[in-house]
């Protein structure tokens, strides 16, 4: 019998009444506006929720071209927008950055193994289509590179195209777990700057659709993972995808909740060995093709509103955490306000908080795979876009509470 837990909640988000009041005072006209804009703002990368749609069935691995079935319309308000923004806080960077947002048929997709699934061939035929792995296989996270080694290699197992070329998604089957799941290959690098061990007590803090839940069993067994989510339906489609590719023998480790996630560390003060912070943000890869200027504005107006929730998730994860514990913070966007001034103002507000770096032991190995911008301040690091590496936005930083 499968033993994963699931704790019910009203599906009336506390995130989006929280939205909703930062902005009573703009009228929508629709009730569907307001629909879109929950769905929107609590969104995670295009690619990690566009891949769970059904493309592909079984086992057949025969590859397709990265087109898209119809053209997306680019909200002309938001690229403005970002125009303006990105090409102050990018430089130079911008122009490429903004050529590969603007054409998704070029995005690139990442097929996350599944040590569970039955992977006989597949690894190898993945190879003789060009996919090369993201970082050095190991067998257990014993064996993985300790913090301030210079070079990474973790038990999980994630291949890239050398181009566009990418697999179709796999069916659910009652009875089979999947043997891949495809993604942005730059949503590993908070799961891979996490260094989850054996035995340790996790939570995914905002984890739907489930993708790094699922990578976090990739690469541990914890003692303990909860996988939480404010929405209800979220939760459901999380559940789901744990349910495809997870035995139910590892799931009896695994709790899926439904709780306003501002609210876990003053409830489970200091329970957690780690935690993660996949943060709702401005999803500059799907903001771009908002349905019209209506909703591109109403979009813009909630964007300015975003870093107060995710500062106040940051705080609640590093209440949540032990003392000695480390949480990562990450989005999908490139936004600065969003990025490295959350991180800024956790640090100023929070007490024996550090920030922990990454350079030598993680993003050094993956400059050969990942385009990083030069972020000023230097609070975290981020990912774009580039052509031929199509991987980002992705912002990840990693705390650590002191006392």
């Amino acid at each position: 019998m499968l033993s994963l837990k699931y704790l019910p909640r009203t599906i009336f988000s506390d995130y989006f009444l929280y939205i909703r009041g930062c902005f009573s005072n703009f009228h929508a006209s629709t009730t569907c506006l307001e629909v879109d804009l929950y769905n929107l703002l609590y969104k995670k990368s295009q690619s990690e929720q566009s891949t769970k749609q059904v493309t592909g069935a079984g086992t057949r691995l025969s590859s397709k071209s990265g087109k898209c079935r119809t053209r997306r319309q680019v909200c002309q308000l938001i690229l403005d927008h970002f125009d303006s923004q990105y090409s102050q806080e990018l430089g130079d960077q911008w122009g490429s950055v903004r050529s590969v947002l603007l054409n998704p048929h070029c995005w690139q997709h990442g097929a996350l193994l599944n040590r569970f699934g039955d992977l006989a061939g597949v690894q190898s035929h993945l190879h003789s289509l060009g996919y090369h792995s993201l970082v050095p296989h190991s067998h257990s996270p014993a064996s993985r590179s300790e913090p301030g080694s210079s070079h990474i290699c973790s038990p999980l197992r994630c291949l890239l195209p050398e181009g566009v070329t990418r697999l179709p998604t796999q069916r659910h089957r009652a009875g089979w777990l999947k043997q891949y799941y495809l993604l942005n290959a730059a949503s590993l690098l908070p799961v891979l700057a996490l260094q989850v061990r054996d035995g340790e007590k996790v939570l995914d803090l905002c984890s739907a659709p489930g993708g790094k839940a699922l990578a976090v069993l990739q690469e541990a067994m914890p003692g303990l993972l909860r996988c939480n989510d404010v929405d209800e339906s979220r939760s459901k489609w999380l559940l789901k995808t744990l349910q495809s590719y997870i035995p139910p023998a590892v799931l009896s480790t695994v709790t899926v909740t439904n709780t306003d996630g501002r609210a876990i560390g003053s409830a489970e003060p200091q329970v957690y060995d780690k935690v993660l912070v996949d943060a709702p943000c401005s999803n500059d890869r799907s903001w771009l093709f908002t349905p019209g200027p209506q909703q591109g504005e109403l979009w813009l107006r909630a964007r300015t509103q975003l870093p107060h929730l995710q500062k106040d998730l940051l705080c609640s994860a590093l209440a949540a955490v032990r003392p000695g514990g480390m949480v990562v913070y990450s989005t999908c966007t490139l936004s600065r306000g969003e990025n490295q001034s959350v991180v800024e103002a956790v640090l100023t507000s929070c007490p024996g908080v550090e920030l922990l770096d990454l350079e030598e032991e993680l993003i050094g190995s993956l400059s050969q795979h990942f385009t990083f911008a030069r972020l000023q301040p230097p609070l975290g690091h981020l990912v774009v876009p580039e052509h031929g590496r199509t991987w980002g936005p992705m912002f990840v930083c990693r705390l650590r509470r002191l006392y």
